[in-house]
């Protein structure tokens, strides 16, 4: 807003309004200031690091303090034991014994005798082997004939089925180059380097065509999983960015799909919604991507506030989590003057949470009643609050956000409580998404649409099986012999299945 000093109004109405909208504009960019620099120097809530904090991650990991109130739990705590290494791993016994002249009483020089032993364990980690499996096909020839000249008959063994016709990968190769990128974010031209080291030249170029052909084949099963998805009660869903080169727009999106929970441990009692996490690329955010995958789909769909999902023909839900994550940013806005109603908000919020926690091992109608009978009065208390509130704060600082975000969103916020089977926050599916999120600092584009189509087909299969407690090597190793084959039937291939044979 500018003033010209030399020539303000005589009005002392209008002296007021030009100061008070200085004043809101003062407040507003100083809130900016506060945020941008809490994102710059501040410490990330994320748990999982990203391509700048491996850099220093052992020297923070090594150096962390505990805070004052960690420091007093830990007094109360008994001492952390070490985890047993797995049974079932191999085992190298090396005995150490004392020498046969030692093996005498240095009093009477009587033998002694064995009372018993120390075990101690250590783990040693063998590098990856590789090695050739050399195919011979022998081949036959009748000698009488070969004389006679009357036939030229020659026999042999067909050639072996290969996932990649005519090419040497096997499925175990495919799989520790699927597994590397996609499941541990190691990008193809360090995989390269690493092969080097074994002495083989494997350019990055035959690894991405092998990875398109393996997302092919895998694709039959996505569409398998992708039924299932739509046959359930509860969605959740979320999207995030991503760059490819030769895409029609700077900015595409990898929509994300996920239902059940992160473990198979983790869904309500006495449900069997399977743990399905699908991922769908676009070249676009528009809402018809997600009409299109979603079809005629109108079980609940928990989302944030985006709009663009408001052209589905499902129930919306909201996310407390977003509701939250808002006024925290109202908090750090706030600075060092104070954030009394954005500390009200989170304390309010946290309520809510915790009464989720106390509920989280209950069945579907016990969750219900609990929600109807505890957290509807909260949810009422908080929204006379948000009434009241939006009349008193600006509505262009954070906190102002804050508050029209949940009266906007309100009805899909308090929906949760009318069914059991929901949760309170769409963070199952953020969690879902975050492998991508973190793999996209290592590798930052895709190069062609046909590339962003294989990674979100292989994520899917990945984070399925992951979400299935899986072996996710095995299983992607397992998958791509049974899928290469003539009509493979994708049934037994579904991790659920998987996971009871």
């Amino acid at each position: 807003m500018n003033i010209d000093i030399e020539n303000l109004p005589d009005d002392p109405a209008t002296l007021k309004k030009m100061l008070s909208q200085m004043v809101s504009r003062y407040q507003y960019l100083e809130e900016q200031f506060r945020i941008a620099q809490h994102k710059q120097f501040g410490k990330s809530t994320e748990g999982h690091p990203g391509q700048g904090e491996l850099f220093n991650e052992a020297e923070e990991l090594v150096a962390e303090v505990e805070t004052p109130e960690q420091e007093a739990i830990s007094y109360t705590r008994n001492k952390p034991k070490r985890k047993p290494l797995p049974s079932d791993l191999p085992r190298e016994v090396i005995v150490h014994d004392i020498p046969e002249a030692d093996k005498t009483c240095d009093c009477c020089a009587s033998e002694l005798h064995c009372i018993g032993e120390d075990k101690s364990e250590k783990l040693q980690f063998i590098p990856a082997q590789v090695k050739v499996i050399e195919h011979v096909r022998l081949k036959y020839a009748c000698r009488t004939c070969d004389k006679d000249g009357t036939s030229n008959t020659i026999k042999q063994a067909p050639v072996p089925h290969s996932v990649i016709p005519k090419g040497y990968a096997t499925p175990s190769l495919l799989s520790q180059i699927i597994t590397s990128k996609y499941q541990f974010g190691l990008p193809l031209y360090r995989q390269e380097a690493m092969f080097k080291q074994h002495g083989i030249e494997l350019s990055r170029k035959t690894m991405a065509d092998w990875i398109i052909h393996c997302a092919e084949l895998f694709k039959p099963l996505y569409d398998q999983l992708h039924q299932h998805l739509l046959q359930q009660p509860v969605i959740q869903a979320d999207e995030t960015t991503l760059k490819v080169v030769d895409a029609d727009k700077s900015t595409s999106y990898m929509w994300l799909y996920a239902t059940g929970a992160d473990s198979p441990d983790g869904n309500i009692p006495g449900t069997t919604i399977p743990n399905i996490v699908l991922y769908d690329y676009h070249n676009s955010r528009a809402g018809q991507c997600a009409v299109d995958f979603l079809g005629g789909y109108n079980g609940y769909l928990q989302v944030d506030g985006y709009a663009g999902y408001e052209q589905t023909q499902a129930t919306l839900v909201g996310c407390w989590a977003h509701a939250r994550r808002k006024f925290m940013e109202a908090k750090k806005g706030a600075g060092n003057k104070g954030s009394g109603k954005a500390d009200w908000a989170l304390n309010h919020i946290q309520k809510l949470y915790r009464i989720e926690t106390q509920i989280k091992d209950s069945s579907a109608e016990q969750r219900f009643t609990t929600r109807q009978e505890k957290s509807l009065p909260l949810l009422s208390q908080l929204h006379t609050w948000l009434t009241k509130s939006a009349q008193q704060v600006l509505p262009k600082t954070k906190l102002g956000e804050a508050i029209q975000y949940c009266l906007n969103q309100w009805h899909k916020l308090v929906r949760y409580t009318l069914d059991g089977q929901l949760s309170i926050d769409n963070n199952r599916a953020e969690r879902a998404i975050k492998p991508f999120v973190i793999g996209r600092k290592n590798w930052l584009f895709s190069q062609t649409t046909t590339g962003a189509n294989a990674s979100a087909i292989l994520y899917s299969i990945i984070e399925t099986a992951k979400a299935n407690n899986l072996n996710v090597f095995e299983y992607v190793m397992k998958s791509l012999e049974l899928l290469s084959q003539p009509e493979a039937d994708v049934d037994p291939l579904l991790p659920w299945q998987v996971a009871k044979d």
